[in-house]
C-alpha cells in the first residue's frame, strides 16, 4: 500500500511540474501538453510484448528487445519535443526545464509502477 501512495505522489508531483510549465502567466503556452501522448504510448510496446512473448520462459527475446527499442523511442521523443518547442521559440526554456523535470518524474513513476507491481505476483497490475 505504501508504495502504490509514493507512485500516485510521484505522478502528482511530476504532473505539477508539467502544468506549471504550461499554466504560469509568464509561459502561458499550452503546447509542452503533447507529452501527455508519450506518457500512456510509453507502457503500450511492455503490454503487448507481456503477452506476446508470455509462453516463452527464455531470459532474453526479440520481441521483449524490440518493445525497449520502441519504449525507449517514446522516451527519448518525449524528452525532445520540450527542447525543440523551446529551439524554435514556440515556448520559454523555463517551462521546457518544468516540463523536463516533469518527464524524468513521471517516467521514473512508471518505471517504478512496472518494478513494484510486474511481478506476477498475487498483487499485480495483470489483474487490473
Amino acid at each position: 500500500v505504501a508504495a502504490l501512495v509514493a507512485l500516485s505522489f510521484s505522478g502528482a508531483i511530476g504532473l505539477t511540474f508539467l502544468m506549471l510549465g504550461c499554466a504560469l502567466e509568464y509561459y502561458g503556452v499550452y503546447w509542452p501538453l503533447f507529452v501527455l501522448i508519450f506518457y500512456f504510448l510509453c507502457p503500450i510496446p511492455h503490454f503487448i510484448a507481456k503477452r506476446v512473448a508470455e509462453d516463452s520462459d527464455a531470459a532474453s527475446s526479440a520481441c521483449r528487445e524490440l518493445a525497449y527499442f520502441f519504449t525507449t523511442g517514446i522516451v527519448v521523443s518525449a524528452f525532445g519535443l520540450p527542447i525543440i518547442l523551446a529551439r524554435v521559440e514556440a515556448i520559454k526554456w523555463g517551462a521546457c526545464g518544468l516540463v523536463l523535470a516533469g518527464n524524468a518524474v513521471i517516467f521514473l513513476t512508471i518505471l517504478g509502477f512496472f518494478l513494484v507491481f510486474g511481478r506476477g505476483d498475487d498483487f499485480s497490475w495483470e489483474q487490473w
